[in-house]
């Protein structure tokens, strides 16, 4: 069984998912039927949770470095933006000098992001690594669960109407999880790339190889 996890990073920034609530333990899947709430199980994860604790602490100069930026940023703003609304309730504003102070903070705004995003990037990575490793056991941990609960069907929420609680086997998912991933590696490896721009990468390198030519005919 294959399964596929969506990156919780967006660009340049590094979300804390909200622990969502799972079904209680004492739930039981009956009639051969499971719903797993993939999402919950990676949030709520052991893993997951432990690596959310420490990443704040291993790549805290990176935290600490782009709060500074943030708040230089801010501070070389404040008095270009207080001039533009100055100037904007003018009586007669000049609309020509109003476009090109609004341009102006425009692109120290994204430059300022920029920046945040490139001294973020290695706790970026860090995130997605994680999510990485515990996306590689969650088939595990699925095929356990559904194994002990005697099931032969799983499904997602989001694919049910209704169903009753006793459907519910996702905390038997994270149970399963947290025994075969209890931790997960916090740092990636030196290069390391997600796995999507890995398999760019790759798709990217075969199709720049040459084309072999048709073999050669003797006379």
């Amino acid at each position: 069984m294959k399964l596929l996890l969506k990156s919780a990073v967006a660009a340049g920034l590094v979300l804390s998912a909200a622990p969502i609530a799972v079904a209680p333990a004492a739930a039981q899947v009956v009639k051969g039927i499971g719903i797993v709430n993939i999402n919950a199980v990676v949030a709520n994860s052991q893993a997951y949770k432990t690596a959310e604790e420490q990443r704040p602490v291993t790549y805290k100069a990176q935290y600490d470095a782009a709060k500074a930026k943030k708040a230089q940023i801010e501070a070389q703003l404040k008095p270009l933006i207080d001039k533009f609304n100055a100037d904007r309730a003018a009586a007669s504003p000049n609309e020509a000098s109003l476009q090109q102070q609004a341009a102006t903070i425009q692109q120290i705004q994204e430059s300022g992001q920029r920046e945040i995003q490139t001294i973020m990037q290695p706790a970026v990575l860090s995130n997605a690594y994680v999510e990485e490793q515990i996306n590689d056991k969650l088939s595990d941990a699925v095929d356990a669960a559904a194994k002990a609960a005697k099931i032969s069907l799983v499904m997602a929420p989001d694919t049910v109407l209704f169903a009753d609680d006793s459907y519910n086997l996702t905390q038997q998912v994270l149970n399963e999880l947290n025994k075969i991933l209890p931790t997960a590696q916090l740092v990636p490896p030196q290069g390391w790339l997600p796995r999507q721009m890995r398999e760019q990468q790759g798709d990217q390198a075969a199709a720049e190889q040459p084309q072999a030519g048709p073999p050669a005919t003797s006379r």
